[in-house]
């Protein structure tokens, strides 16, 4: 397995711990986005992308975050037995979607996402500096659901880091397994001409 393409979208708040989300490429062939740039006690550090746990409420079946005191449907008083709880007593609220499962990938994919991390800072001082990984927009075809991001889908091309560490223009080569917003809007149309058709053949 090689990491062919890591992304990197600095935060602008200063003083946040979270500093950066990114998304890292394998073999040319699939992403993984929403992996965050954490500031640690001991420097950076990677967290994979997770999603909020939830539980159905015992009077409507309503799904609920594990935070909420209350269904968000019909307002019962929720129990904090719900909570699962770690060994130090530390409430689970969320669960990663997709995670290394032994020590030596993870200290990998931390190491390579890290040092792209820097650069992309060294980057982001130069005064034509385009960041590597761009926000999401309305023009995203589906939904994260229940984690709190408004929208998933392809990466815009404006830029990205490859295997070596250095910046690129996505107008230079192909996108790779990042689609370019044209791409998108092109297929939206697309769909759009086919509903169309279907409904005046209806």
């Amino acid at each position: 397995m090689e990491i062919t393409e890591v992304r990197i979208k600095l935060m602008d708040e200063p003083g946040e711990r979270l500093q950066a989300f990114c998304s890292v490429t394998f073999d040319n062939a699939f992403v993984v986005r929403d992996l965050k740039i954490i500031d640690g006690t001991n420097g950076p550090f990677v967290a994979m992308p997770s999603r909020k746990l939830t539980a159905r409420c015992g009077r409507c079946g309503c799904k609920n975050h594990l935070r909420a005191s209350y269904c968000n449907q019909c307002g019962t008083r929720l129990g904090e037995d719900r909570v699962v709880r770690d060994s130090g007593g530390r409430a689970k609220l969320y669960a990663d979607i997709a995670h290394p499962i032994n020590s030596q990938c993870r200290e990998r994919i931390q190491q390579r996402i890290i040092e792209a991390f820097h650069q992309e800072i060294e980057r982001s001082k130069q005064p034509d500096y385009v960041p590597s990984y761009d926000d999401f927009d309305s023009d995203y075809d589906f939904s994260y659901g229940d984690n709190g991001h408004a929208a998933e889908g392809p990466h815009f091309a404006k830029g990205s880091t490859d295997a070596a560490g250095g910046a690129k223009r996505a107008s230079d080569g192909a996108p790779g397994p990042h689609r370019h917003k044209s791409d998108r809007r092109s297929s939206k149309a697309g769909r759009d001409a086919r509903q169309d058709s279907g409904k005046q053949g209806g």
